[in-house]
């Protein structure tokens, strides 16, 4: 279960920077996260998964070298020690991969520029050569229209061949997996190629593609990644509490129920490219949204900050993302209720395992109320939500006991305030 951290935001580095990345000196900031990672296992976590942390011009995703730390983070000494701190806490860490495209800085594609088709690095590239002549624009694809994301060709056994170096050069020093970065991007075929040759060195690494659409199942099929991304899920939760419209809800985990005949999913409410949870429903309904995320099947991820009940929307604006992406404090911040929350919610989660892969039934939905069974034959975890204003009694499915929030058991149902919520065990 990982804790999520955009690492430029998270140590209050510059995302957009005036000077070239080969002129900036290094700022020593990893150590930042490190204080942070005892506050990881208190929660009950046991995974860091970290947003980009490579050189890159601006926020990260366009990167210009792969094998160095961006010098607004530190250097390599840093980045071990970090590593090493985790891994002395029994926290795995976890590398955001963005194979999709590189900055347009890259040197590789900068050799472009003047040498054309015949640059060392052209293969990495698709680019329309015709007409083309030195000093002029290379016309080649970006990434979904931003002009600073060069798309690497994905058809060539240079990037194939780059992509493994990349990846068993991290893991080779301690990383134990990668969130791959807009991975519906790129063809299945290309990760089909690249995933088993670095197995063939590190069995044990973990891939979750980020699949904002698309037929996930498919793609873990062809890709041989062990994940996905659940975005599905992610907006069937926060529409539903935030329309309460818990038919929506029940929808999402019904269709999230299905992909367990496939894989595991990687499951969230919140991360570094959205609304934040408790800005999305309200800040009184974010722990109805954390009490699904930990009683469903799945792998979960908390984005660092909402198991404090941080706000922050995201904006279709030049610095849109910066209010989901803040500055965290040196040192981590003081409990509140929904840090408690979180807490007994991840213990509930590790005490009973078999939730990763568990069905889900719903047992009881109205528009404003549903009741979720997540269950074996031996055992079952029963997540009761109302979002109205007034008290309900609800189906309490089998349940003995309330584990989490609050409820009334009676004869059979659990009595909820108004929005109020209850995780029982049968």
């Amino acid at each position: 279960m990982w804790w999520h951290v955009y690492p430029l935001g998270f140590v209050g580095a510059e995302v957009r920077p005036t000077t070239p990345v080969s002129d900036r000196a290094v700022d020593h900031r990893l150590d930042r996260v490190a204080g942070w990672l005892d506050h990881v296992v208190d929660l009950g976590l046991n995974g860091l998964l970290l947003g980009p942390v490579f050189a890159s011009s601006t926020h990260g995703y366009d990167t210009v070298d792969h094998f160095r730390i961006d010098p607004r983070l530190g250097d390599t000494d840093d980045f071990d020690a970090l590593v090493r701190a985790a891994h002395d806490r029994g926290v795995r860490v976890l590398l955001d991969g963005v194979f999709n495209h590189v900055g347009r800085e890259h040197p590789a594609f900068v050799a472009l520029g003047s040498a054309g088709p015949d640059a060392s690095t052209a293969e990495l590239f698709a680019v329309d050569w015709d007409g083309w002549e030195s000093g002029r624009p290379v016309q080649v694809a970006d990434f979904e229209g931003h002009d600073i994301l060069v798309a690497l060709d994905h058809d060539a056994r240079a990037t194939e061949d780059l992509v493994v170096e990349v990846m068993t050069h991290w893991l080779g020093r301690g990383v134990d997996g990668w969130r791959l970065d807009a991975a519906y991007a790129v063809p299945s075929a290309f990760w089909a190629r690249v995933l088993p040759r670095v197995r063939e060195r590190f069995p044990d690494a973990w891939f979750s593609g980020e699949v904002i659409r698309g037929d996930a199942a498919g793609i873990v099929q062809a890709s041989t990644m062990d994940s996905t991304t659940q975005y599905e899920l992610w907006q069937g939760i926060w529409h539903g509490i935030a329309d309460r419209n818990c038919f929506e809800l029940a929808h999402a985990i019904e269709r999230h129920d299905a992909l367990l005949e496939t894989f595991v999913p990687t499951t969230f409410v919140g991360n570094h490219d959205v609304t934040r949870i408790a800005s999305a429903v309200g800040e009184e309904f974010a722990a109805h949204a954390a009490a699904v995320l930990f009683t469903v099947a799945g792998t979960p991820v908390v984005y660092a900050g909402d198991e404090y009940g941080w706000t922050g929307v995201k904006e279709a604006r030049e610095g849109g993302d910066d209010a989901v992406r803040p500055t965290f404090p040196g040192t981590p911040s003081v409990d509140v209720d929904l840090t408690h929350v979180y807490e007994a919610l991840i213990a509930l989660r590790r005490r009973n395992p078999w939730l990763h892969r568990a069905h889900t039934d719903v047992v009881h939905r109205t528009n404003t109320a549903i009741v979720l069974r997540t269950g074996t034959a031996d055992a079952a975890v029963v997540t009761a939500l109302n979002l109205g204003d007034d008290p309900v009694d609800l189906p309490a499915a089998d349940a003995t006991q309330v584990e989490a929030g609050a409820g009334d058991l009676s004869d059979g149902t659990v009595r909820l305030q108004a929005g109020g919520w209850a995780v029982l065990t049968a």
